[in-house]
């Protein structure tokens, strides 16, 4: 009796936390379709072309490999494909669980699967046949004998990948493959098992997960730069935005072995000054207000939003050290400068002195607003470069994905005499033009910008200011394609219910002209390694269109550069120069063995080794003609960056890398060359 009492006192308990979830889950549905509708640039219908696309958004962020969900499970859901719209509109929030439930099933299904080949004798005869397809002509499998099959060729690939990877002669590896596929087996099939695992704990259950998949979903139909956040989430974004932010100075990262280690140590930070983390050490688990998250199966990522989430100030690691010992450690987060976040200057010397400043994110201290931040610390660094009396400047945007557009604001300022930056244009239809309201520039000579396709944002912003007033030249290869900014908003007002990443405006070039789905384009176009990976935002699905607004303000420009001339002395030194043509074809490479793909083997070591080797054998020699690659530039610190550096001796050795990395560059290099092109050019005009 007491069995059945406690059985039905669970069951109890265990529906009113799916009745509480379920409840959650509307409240979050219903207050992110009305902010949406109060607060997004283009707001989209609630109708059936919604339903169709948040419906594929969905299922694409379920199982993106369609790997987990059969075509009958797809057949299912197909009920909701033109339903979803009908089930927002009136508060139904039913429909959401069976996709929870099928894919625990669908997951557990595999774990099970995978679990069986350990007592399984692996078949790499070639019988079985390996097929490489572009991911969009993946299908669904039919039935759980595809799934099967799936499993077993994934595993063995793997294994095979594995061996070749520790042992590159085929030889060791053809004399050895029995032993050594009997050794890496078990462990393969752990990893995927854990990797399955990480999923299912995934924004801490997979219902959780499921749940934020949809309302991702459903805001990311109105674009691809609008998501939902939970509060770990908000964290981390805000953190990665500013110079300086409340940490408890422990970079992560999860080894070979599964395990969560510490890869770095922030100098000053709390786990410095605590004095028991060292690098290498495991992280067995996490406890903060009541919660305790263990470490194993669990994703590098998950342990990052735990870390990050505000509401967990003070942590208790639980460690493993190298000698074995396991501590209970108590931290407390403190303001930590995010070195990443931070500039330096140096200087180029070959024919000319030119500085050279990298700017990785547009960063702010959100804290305040009047706070300082990238625009700032750039200042500081040009002020000392011109005491090294240099002639020009490259700065480097390349990778920088944006960030705060005051900054890209204040910065823009610093170059011109003053004048409008930028229109933006409100959903209402309100226009209304960034302006740099001070008269006169910190600097006045030739400018350099670098760009590359994963420029983004506010460094759009910046270097389409800079090119609109012929403030500088840019070179490199179209930027990303984002003309919209965002705001972060509470779905309600304690901010329970999670928050929302919404673009609330975009912004147009002071010629009235967007580079929204273009990009900046360059002035002078150079090779690059990721040209064609369809990475820019044109190929994201709901990307916000191309338009143009009237300009409202005159603006004076600056003498036109010689493009022209420049771009034709840069086709010259690139047609002789074998590293620009390595770039070619490593570009090539990658596209032809990952992006359009299309090519099938016998599942047998040989056939793997064979496509492994080919592919690592044209990398390693592209990459050496890259590496190899005679550099005469000369690259500096500022005196007063070589008189910080000599009271730290771990400095020194990192900012030697670091010079070495900006000599080596081909990208540097050129964009060098073009501005001592120019410099020659103005004398002999």
């Amino acid at each position: 009796m007491l069995k059945h009492i406690l059985l039905f006192a669970s069951l109890i308990t265990f529906f009113i936390v799916q009745s509480q979830e379920q409840t959650e889950f509307c409240n979050q549905l219903q207050a992110i379709k009305a902010l949406v509708n109060n607060e997004h640039f283009k707001p989209k219908p609630i109708d059936d072309s919604l339903s169709v696309g948040v419906y594929k958004l969905f299922l694409e962020q379920l199982d993106d490999s369609k790997r987990f969900f059969t075509q009958d499970d797809i057949d299912l859901f197909e009920v909701d494909r033109l339903q979803l719209d009908d089930y927002i509109s009136n508060d139904d929030c039913s429909f959401i669980d069976k996709y929870s439930t099928i894919l625990t099933d669908r997951i557990e299904n595999s774990k099970e699967i995978i679990k069986s080949f350990s007592k399984t004798k692996f078949d790499y005869s070639g019988k079985d046949t390996l097929h490489f397809a572009p991911d969009e002509t993946y299908r669904y499998l039919k039935n759980n004998t595809e799934i099967v099959n799936f499993w077993s060729k994934r595993l063995r690939y793997n294994i095979l990948f594995e061996l070749i990877e520790k042992d590159s002669i085929f030889k060791n590896l053809s004399a050895n493959f029995k032993n050594q596929e009997k050794d890496i087996k078990p462990k393969i099939i752990q990893k995927e098992l854990c990797k399955l695992e990480e999923l299912q704990n995934k924004k801490g259950s997979l219902s959780q997960f499921v749940k934020e998949a949809f309302l991702n979903a459903y805001v990311a139909f109105h674009d691809p730069n609008s998501s939902f956040f939970n509060a770990a989430d908000k964290n981390t974004y805000v953190n990665a935005l500013s110079n300086d932010q409340l940490s408890f100075g422990i970079i992560t990262q999860k080894n070979d072995s599964g395990d969560i280690v510490i890869a770095h140590i922030t100098p000053g930070s709390p786990a410095f000054i605590d004095g028991n983390f060292e690098t290498n050490d495991v992280i067995k688990s996490l406890q903060a207000n009541g919660v305790i998250l263990e470490t194993y199966c669990v994703s590098n990522e998950d342990i990052i939003a735990f870390t990050n989430d505000e509401q967990n100030k003070t942590i208790t690691f639980k460690i493993k050290k190298q000698d074995g010992s396991v501590k209970a450690v108590k931290l407390t987060k403190t303001k930590t400068k995010i070195d990443d976040n931070t500039v330096t200057g140096y200087v180029i010397k070959d024919k000319a002195n030119v500085g050279y400043i990298s700017i990785n994110n547009f960063y702010s201290d959100f804290e305040s607003p009047n706070g300082l931040g990238v625009a700032n610390d750039v200042a500081k660094e040009l002020y000392k470069l011109q005491k090294e009396h240099i002639d020009a400047l490259i700065l480097d945007l390349r990778f920088n994905g944006g960030g705060s557009m005051k900054e890209a604001a204040d910065l823009s300022g610093m170059f011109i005499n003053r004048g409008p930056l930028s229109i933006l244009k409100y959903g209402n239809g309100e226009i209304f033009t960034v302006r740099d309201m001070n008269r006169g520039s910190l600097f006045m000579k030739p400018i350099v910008i670098l760009v590359n396709a994963f420029s983004a944002s506010a460094s759009e912003f910046f270097a389409a200011a800079m090119q609109d007033y012929n403030r500088a030249i840019i070179v490199g290869s179209p930027t990303h394609g984002k003309a919209s900014a965002q705001v972060i908003l509470p779905l309600n007002e304690d901010s329970e219910l999670g928050f929302s990443k919404l673009t609330v405006e975009k912004f147009y070039r002071i010629t009235g002209e967007s580079h929204q789905s273009v990009g900046v384009i360059p002035d002078i176009l150079l090779p690059d390694l990721y040209d064609n990976f369809k990475t820019e935002e044109r190929y994201s699905a709901f990307a916000l269109e191309n338009d143009s607004i009237e300009p409202t303000l005159k603006y004076l420009k600056l003498k036109a550069f010689p493009i022209e001339k420049l771009t034709a002395q840069s086709h010259i030194r690139l047609a002789s120069n074998s590293a620009f043509d390595a770039v070619k074809s490593l570009n090539q490479l990658i596209i032809e063995n990952y992006f359009e793909i299309n090519t099938a083997y016998p599942l047998t070591l040989q056939h793997v080794y064979h496509n492994i080797n080919t592919y690592h054998s044209k990398w390693k020699e592209f990459s050496e003609i890259i590496d190899t690659n005679p550099s005469t530039l000369i690259v500096n610190n500022t005196s007063s960056t070589t008189e910080v550096l000599s009271y730290n001796e771990d400095q020194k050795n990192i900012n030697a890398a670091i010079l070495e990395t900006i000599q080596n560059d081909i990208y540097i290099s050129e964009a060098y060359h073009i501005v001592l092109d120019f410099l020659n050019l103005n004398i002999t005009d």
